[in-house]
């Protein structure tokens, strides 16, 4: 499948991606995981408006991460700065061309650790700045900047992405409400 077609393509409720051409349906996430992503899209989305960095988003937009064969992913929640924007010129009506500089995945109870592993360096390997997984069974943020530069932070600790999102950060337990 190429990235137009899955712009083309609708098989609700499911959410999908696509990974070098082969589409990828995901179950609707639930409560939990849309309050959370809903959360952090509503911090981010403020403290980025507020100071006109770029443009901050809640869950689904698609990234076309690589071409032939297509990649396209879709984070809970991230940020694309305005240098990135300002090249782009105006807002693509399909896919965003290139990775975000920050995505956010909110971990589902039907995640495997793996595939969320998996995504999280996917976005670093498509130029992503940083990776964020929220768990929200555990309430901890793991943040991932390199294959080799992963932490983990609990609750009490802070988020500070501020190289990414320029004075931005939050703490870890207030992510999830």
């Amino acid at each position: 499948m190429t990235a137009q077609e899955l712009l083309e393509y609708s098989h609700e409720p499911y959410r999908q991606e696509l990974v070098d051409g082969i589409l990828h349906e995901m179950e609707p996430p639930g409560a939990e995981h849309g309050v959370v992503a809903m959360r952090i899209g509503m911090l981010l989305a403020a403290h980025v408006i507020e100071r006109g960095l770029g443009f901050a988003f809640a869950s689904e937009i698609g990234f076309l991460l690589r071409s032939d064969p297509d990649t396209v992913r879709a984070p809970d929640a991230g940020f694309v700065s305005q240098a990135r924007m300002d090249a782009v010129g105006a807002t693509p009506a399909g896919y965003w061309p290139g990775p975000p500089d920050l995505a956010v995945e909110v971990v589902s109870p039907n995640d495997r650790r793996s595939q969320v592993e998996g995504k999280a360096l996917d976005w670093l390997a498509a130029g992503t700045r940083a990776v964020v997984v929220l768990d929200p069974p555990l309430r901890t943020a793991t943040v991932y900047r390199a294959r080799d530069d992963i932490r983990i932070l609990t609750e009490e600790e802070q988020l500070d992405l501020g190289d990414v999102v320029p004075g931005w950060s939050a703490r870890v337990g207030d992510l999830f409400g």
